[in-house]
């Protein structure tokens, strides 16, 4: 059987796709952005800040952010968007509670809150937020098409998601080099650093099996979203998606 982002699993267990997710996140939540801006070349910051230009003419003034980790996309939206609350959330509290210093260090704990839900089953009612954001998230989905449909349906009309995904490289030699990175330095930074190496052997198969650009946009129209576009950074490395609800 063919592989699929929803079927590859963390860990050789036999817990669910969703229960071994958290229990990954969990255990590389101190070392996670350390290894983010090793491994990105500190490029994930640009590519927040890049992504977030597309919702300042809308000026949100909630904002949700899906699969939020430790924070940084949520507390990047308070820098250059003012909104007036987000809404962080992720299946993994470990991940979650990084996030917490972090709002507490920048004064934003009476402004954005971390709730633990599951991406997949949304704990808001229709029509909600302003605007979403998503980043590095979505390929761990145990269902990329529900995960979407969720957040089209908390999404306001008029409302823009913004997706940041890793993403690979089409052309030489830039393919070349991304497959061995991926395949070769992640897997060892990850075991030299963090202690779970094999979420690092995970990590960089699931940006292999992740659905692409037009595939992307493909399964963001299915669940909803209207005038899809992607843009890619970093010579491919990394991919934006927007899509708006109509």
């Amino acid at each position: 059987m063919n592989q699929t982002p929803e079927t590859l699993l963390p860990y050789d267990k036999p817990d669910s796709k969703h229960e071994q997710v958290a229990d990954m996140f969990d255990a590389i939540a101190p070392e996670y952005d350390f290894m983010n801006r090793l491994m990105s070349f500190r490029q994930d910051i640009r590519w927040r800040r890049l992504s977030l230009k597309h919702l300042q003419a809308l000026k949100p003034a909630l904002i949700l952010d899906v699969a939020t980790g430790t924070g940084d996309f949520a507390l990047d939206t308070f820098h250059y968007l003012q909104p007036e609350r987000v809404i962080g959330i992720d299946l993994s509290a470990a991940m979650m509670e990084v996030g917490k210093q972090k709002a507490a260090s920048a004064g934003l704990s009476e402004r954005l809150h971390f709730e633990q839900a599951d991406c997949l089953d949304l704990p808001y009612e229709n029509n909600r937020f302003d605007a979403i954001v998503s980043a590095f998230g979505i390929r761990n989905f145990e269902n990329i098409l529900l995960g979407l449909q969720e957040m089209h349906r908390v999404l306001k009309p008029g409302g823009r998601l913004v997706l940041l995904e890793l993403s690979r490289p089409t052309w030489f030699p830039a393919n070349v080099l991304f497959n061995a990175y991926t395949k070769l330095f992640m897997p060892l930074a990850g075991k030299l650093f963090t202690k779970d190496g094999q979420a690092y052997r995970y990590l960089p198969a699931s940006i292999q099996l992740v659905p692409q650009g037009k595939e992307m946009e493909r399964l963001m129209r299915e669940a909803g979203f209207a005038q899809t576009s992607h843009h890619t950074y970093s010579l491919g490395a990394c991919t934006l998606y927007l899509g708006d609800k109509a």
